[in-house]
């Protein structure tokens, strides 16, 4: 079982720089249209990037989850190769 998720560790690990960017990605657009909805007295447009940057905030936290799940993974494994 923990050798399966092992091996499917390098595909996480590929999207890892992707996910990052795009994350810092919704943060950025997710001020600008906060900004922007200051700007205009606008409260739908801040609406709209609070939530664009809660959704890089989440997309943060799941990459911080996948990556603890990786190390745990490579313990794991690590483990059953001394035993």
């Amino acid at each position: 079982m923990f050798r399966v998720v092992a091996q499917a560790l390098p595909d996480v690990n590929f999207n890892e720089k992707e996910a990052h960017r795009m994350s810092i990605l919704d943060k950025i657009t997710g001020r600008a249209k906060k900004a922007a909805g200051d700007l205009a007295d606008d409260p739908s447009l801040r609406r709209q990037g609070r939530r664009e940057e809660q959704k890089g905030e989440a997309k943060d936290q799941l990459q911080d989850a996948q990556d603890r799940t990786a190390e745990k993974a490579q313990e794991v494994s690590d483990l059953e190769r001394k035993t």
